[in-house]
């Protein structure tokens, strides 16, 4: 039976929702740019492609140097204004703001379903994600802040905001739960904000939830356009007090580069490799499960494990467990019913974020099978849950698992975000330990071992900055902190309090926790 959109899921219903839902925010159903607290029709034009069938959902208008300039000089004019407002002012700001994202809910789904690609239940969660987080912290401002009575900080000792604006440059893949979650708790503790829309997907979602928030007396900037344009008024500006960064190595170096004699404040995560070793394990079911789990948005998130290292005598029975799960995972078009009523398929990932991502990627490990990889299981389109009829499938690549990929393959060493797994076999705990810490640090990394004093002793040497003990690692909710070791993080660690204190300023020589050039400090996780 032929497929179909679901009904009322087709692209120009949702556009046409969300010109509906934020009018001020579009012209001629093209989002606009927030600048100085208005929406403003500035900017070169350039279309907008969504990975879902190849086709284009709208044009973006991209800012120049100057025109972002202007933007964040607008933003430093209103962060003055806002680090003088009542905090009490805020939390009712920020509360109304959350108002309108909850009324806007599947509205916002809708939109990263067709923008980047994540099935519906993953892109409901992105936005629960933020709303939940952010109303804990509405819970928890006062006393993070210092103002709280009754067992919060002594007086005298009240975090204040930052000197300007915060930056926040961040990746595609969760427009929601990282970017608009940190931006709202950058407001609440009383700093302006400015966002640049990934240049991959997620800038329509981003303009109806920072309509929202502007309505709601939030002064917040949206900006889209190249990173090789803004990059450098966004990171450099002396009017921006902050920079927050999520993406790759490549771009994050840079932007650490660009802050070497600025002193200031940043927190910039990127990728590395996360790493599950197994070694004397026999809980087998669990691991299965986890396993599954993994392969969610088709591993394209910071957190993900595309890497197992093995003990040799456990092989055979982790393929057992790993090749039916593999086989198992559901991938295909997320809209696509073979009858109107019909609820929205239930897949562990749709496309890759873009054509050319899956064309990287199917070209890294044919690389890696060349040099020597063992496809131990090699997926292939049609093995998907459905298309429509002549849709474009260039962004979709179905799952690979590769044995003992070579040193001088990419999949080596970097992790491949997409449903690629590597696995190393290893026949002592320091080569577990080398494989493990392949990337020089990662965010993430878990053992799966039965001996929990073992797991304990081996988890000290792991470059992660969490590690999971026979269970996954995730970035975190509420008071949850976040970071990353080596290469995977620099500047100030997240979550939780952390994050208010990274975008606050507190008592003189106040050493955050996180990586800096002179030191490194690590909290409990």
């Amino acid at each position: 039976m032929a497929l179909r959109l679901a009904l009322g899921t087709a692209w120009t219903d949702v556009l046409a929702r969300a010109v509906a839902a934020t009018p001020e925010a579009f012209v001629d159903a093209r989002p606009r740019n927030l600048v100085d607290g208005r929406w403003q029709s500035v900017g070169t034009p350039r279309g907008v492609h969504t990975p879902v069938d190849g086709t284009v959902l709208t044009e973006l208008p991209r800012l120049d140097a100057d025109a972002a300039l202007g933007a964040v000089l607008a933003a430093a004019a209103a962060h003055r204004e806002w680090a003088a407002t009542p905090l009490t002012e805020r939390k009712t700001r920020v509360t109304a703001a959350l108002d309108a994202l909850t009324e806007h809910r599947d509205l916002l789904a809708l939109l990263l379903v067709w923008e980047i690609g994540k099935p519906w239940r993953l892109a409901c969660a992105d936005v629960d994600r933020c709303l939940d987080g952010v109303r804990w912290y509405l819970g928890e401002i006062d006393r993070q802040l210092g103002h709280a009575t009754g067992g919060g900080q002594p007086a005298g000792q009240a975090r204040e905001p930052l000197g300007g604006p915060v930056s926040n440059i961040a990746s595609w893949n969760y427009p929601m739960s990282v970017l608009v979650h940190a931006e709202l708790v950058q407001l609440l503790a009383g700093n302006a904000v400015i966002a640049k829309t990934p240049s991959q997907g997620g800038a329509l979602c981003l303009t109806v939830a920072h309509a929202l928030m502007a309505r709601a007396g939030l002064p917040a900037t949206l900006l889209s356009g190249g990173g090789e344009e803004l990059s450098e008024v966004l990171v450099r500006a002396p009017e921006v007090g902050a920079v927050a960064f999520v993406g790759g190595r490549s771009n994050g170096g840079k932007v650490a580069a660009a802050l070497l004699d600025t002193e200031k404040p940043h927190m910039i995560e990127q990728e590395g490799l996360n790493a599950w070793g197994i070694w004397d394990y026999s809980q087998w079911d669990s691991l299965a499960a986890h396993i599954r789990k993994g392969f969610e948005y088709g591993k394209q998130r910071c957190t993900a494990y595309p890497r197992f290292v093995v003990q040799r005598d456990l092989v055979g029975e982790f393929l057992d467990v790993y090749l039916p799960v593999v086989k198992s995972v559901r991938f295909g078009h997320p809209l696509a019913v073979s009858a109107d009523g019909e609820p929205l398929p239930e897949l562990d990932f749709g496309p890759l974020i873009s054509a050319a991502k899956a064309d990287e990627l199917r070209r890294k490990v044919d690389e890696a099978v060349r040099h020597g990889a063992v496809p131990l299981h090699r997926g292939r389109i049609t093995d998907a849950v459905g298309f429509l009829n002549g849709q474009d499938t260039s962004a979709y690549v179905a799952p690979t698992a590769l044995l003992a990929p070579p040193g001088r393959s990419r999949l080596m060493h970097a992790e491949p975000f997409g449903p690629v797994d590597t696995i190393i076999v290893v026949d002592t705990i320091d080569e577990l330990l080398a494989a493990m810490n392949a990337s020089n640090g990662s965010l993430v990394a878990s053992l799966a071992c039965d001996d929990l004093d073992l797991a304990a002793k081996l988890a000290v040497d792991l470059q992660a900055f969490k590690v999971g003990i026979n269970r996954p690692r995730s970035r975190g909710d509420r008071e949850e902190p976040f970071g990353g070791r080596g290469a995977s993080w620099k500047g100030a660690f997240v979550g939780g309090d952390l994050l208010v204190q990274a975008v606050t300023i507190g008592q003189p020589g106040e050493r955050l926790y996180g990586n800096f050039p002179d030191y490194s400090a690590y909290p409990s996780t």
